[in-house]
C-alpha cells in the first residue's frame, strides 16, 4: 500500500535552541479539564496554601488522570473557564510565593509488577505528551488475553512545521527515553519497539541509534520527510508495515503507540517520583524575534512566554497552541499552558490574494491524502446531506491533518467540512 503525504515548510527555527527553565511566573491558572476523558474536581479550596506536585485535581472516573499544581504558594480563585475548544470548566488560580517548595506527597513510586507500574503512571499525571491528551495509565492497561500486544511503536517523527519540543526530548535526555521505553517494555511483556524518526533529524537519530546500540529490542526507524509521517496510522504503517483499518484502534494490530516525550517523563517520574507539573514548548512564529524552546509550569500565561520570546503581540493576528495544521487557534494570551500544548505559534496578518473558487476537479486533495480518502467527495457530501455517502467513502478514517486544504488549489475548506460532516455520522 502507498501512503501519500505533502511537503511542507519545515520552518524548524528553534532546532538548535537548548530548552530554557522559565522563572517561577507570579500567578498560574490550571483548567481542571487537561485531558482526553472526564474532567477533575478541585480537591483543594480557596486560601489553601499548596506546594509544587501536590494534587489539586482528581476524578474517580475511568477515563481521567490527576491534576497536580506546578507551584508552590496560595489558592486565590476556583472559577469557572471557557477551553479553547468551547467548553467550560473550574480552573484553579494559584498566587506562588517563589519558592517552589515540593510537596511532602512526592517520593519515588514502589513499582515491581505491571499493578504498580499503571498506578504509578496515573498518579503521575501523565497523558499523551504530543497533543491529543489520552490518559497514559488506560493505554498501558490492556488485558494480554483479549489484546496481544507485541509491538510498541515510538512517535518522535514531529512532522509540524516549527515545533521542535520532541526532538529537544531527543537531544537533551536520550537516556530517559530508552529506559522509559525498556519500563514500558518490561512491565507490559511487550517484545519489540520501533522508534519512529524523520530523516530531516539525522542528530536526532544519531543520538538515539547510539543511545540504544546495545538493546536488541528496540530499533529506531528512519522515516521519509513528510507531512503527517507522524499521524498514528501512518507511523505505524511506516514502522511496522501493518495497517489499522476504519474502526479499528492500534491495539487490534497488536500495536501501542507513545509519544517520545511521554515515555522519558515516566522513566522520570518512576526515579523521582515528580509528577506532570512542567511542559516543553516551543515559541515561534513571525512576530516573535527570539524563536526558543521552553519548560515552564504548567498553567503558565502564553502572555509570559510570548515577553520571554520577545514576539511583538501588538500585531499578533493569530495565535495557535500545536502546529500550523492542526494546532487550535487561541482566543488570547492569558490562556494557560496545559499538558497537551508542546507549542505556542504568533502570526501577523497575511495579505492573502487566494479566493475560493468552484471546485476543479484537479484530485489534489485524494493524491495528498495519506490514507487515501477522497475530500472533494466528502465536501459534496455534506453540502447535501448525504449521510450515506459519507459511510461509503469512510469519512471516519479522516485524521484532519489539513493536508487536503492545504494543496487545495480552488482555497476549498475541505478539512473544515471533513469535521462537520464527523458529527453528522453515528459513533459506533
Amino acid at each position: 500500500m502507498k501512503l501519500n503525504g505533502i511537503k511542507v515548510s519545515h520552518k524548524k527555527n528553534t532546532h538548535d535552541c537548548e530548552s530554557i527553565v522559565i522563572t517561577t511566573p507570579q500567578k498560574i491558572k490550571l483548567p481542571l479539564s487537561q485531558h482526553m476523558g472526564a474532567t477533575c474536581e478541585p480537591c483543594v479550596k480557596v486560601g489553601d496554601e499548596v506546594k509544587v506536585g501536590q494534587k489539586i485535581g482528581d476524578s474517580e472516573a475511568f477515563m481521567s488522570t490527576p491534576l497536580h499544581s506546578s507551584v508552590s504558594g496560595k489558592i486565590v480563585a476556583i472559577s469557572d473557564y471557557l477551553l479553547p475548544n468551547g467548553k467550560v470548566c473550574k480552573a484553579v488560580e494559584i498566587e506562588t510565593d517563589g519558592m517552589q517548595t515540593l510537596s511532602e506527597e512526592i517520593s519515588p513510586p514502589v513499582v515491581n509488577d505491571k499493578e504498580s507500574f499503571i498506578k504509578a503512571v496515573k498518579e503521575s499525571g501523565c497523558c499523551g505528551l504530543g497533543g491529543a491528551g489520552f490518559p497514559t495509565h488506560i493505554k498501558l492497561n490492556f488485558d494480554k488475553n483479549k489484546t496481544p500486544i507485541d509491538t510498541l511503536v515510538i512517535n518522535a517523527a514531529e512532522c509540524e512545521p516549527y515545533i521542535t519540543a520532541d526532538y529537544r526530548e531527543t537531544i537533551e535526555n536520550p537516556q530517559d527515553v530508552i529506559e522509559g521505553i525498556l519500563l514500558v517494555l518490561k512491565y507490559l511483556d511487550i517484545k519489540k519497539a520501533y522508534i519512529g524518526i524523520e530523516d530531516n533529524k539525522p542528530k536526532a537519530i544519531e543520538i538515539i541509534k547510539k543511545a540504544a546500540s546495545k538493546i536488541d529490542n528496540i530499533e529506531v526507524v528512519e522515516l521519509k520527510s513528510s507531512y503527517p509521517q507522524g499521524a498514528e496510522k501512518v507511523l505505524i504503517y511506516s514502522t511496522t508495515g501493518r495497517i489499522v483499518k476504519e474502526g479499528e484502534l492500534p491495539s487490534n494490530q497488536g500495536v501501542m503507540v507513545l509519544n517520545v516525550s511521554t515515555v522519558a517523563f515516566i522513566n522520570r517520574y518512576v526515579k523521582t517520583g515528580i509528577p506532570l507539573v512542567t511542559k516543553r514548548l516551543t515559541v515561534d512564529g513571525d512576530v516573535v524575534l527570539n524563536p526558543c524552546n521552553l519548560i515552564v509550569p504548567i498553567g503558565t500565561s502564553v502572555s509570559t512566554l510570548l515577553e520571554i520570546a520577545k514576539a511583538d503581540v501588538d500585531n499578533i493576528d493569530k495565535l495557535i497552541a500545536g502546529g500550523p495544521m492542526m494546532g487550535m487557534c487561541l482566543m488570547d494570551t492569558e490562556t494557560p499552558v496545559v499538558k497537551t500544548n508542546n507549542a505556542i505559534l504568533a502570526f501577523k496578518k497575511q495579505k492573502s490574494k487566494n479566493v475560493q473558487t468552484s471546485c476543479i476537479r484537479c484530485g489534489s486533495c485524494m493524491n495528498a491524502c495519506p490514507l487515501n480518502l477522497m475530500p472533494m467527495v466528502f465536501e459534496k457530501a455534506y453540502d447535501t446531506n448525504n449521510i450515506e455517502m459519507l459511510k461509503e467513502y469512510n469519512l471516519l478514517l479522516c485524521m484532519n491533518c489539513g493536508s487536503c486544504s492545504y494543496v487545495c488549489p480552488a482555497k476549498r475548506n475541505l478539512a473544515e467540512k471533513n469535521q462537520l460532516a464527523k458529527a453528522l455520522l453515528p459513533r459506533k
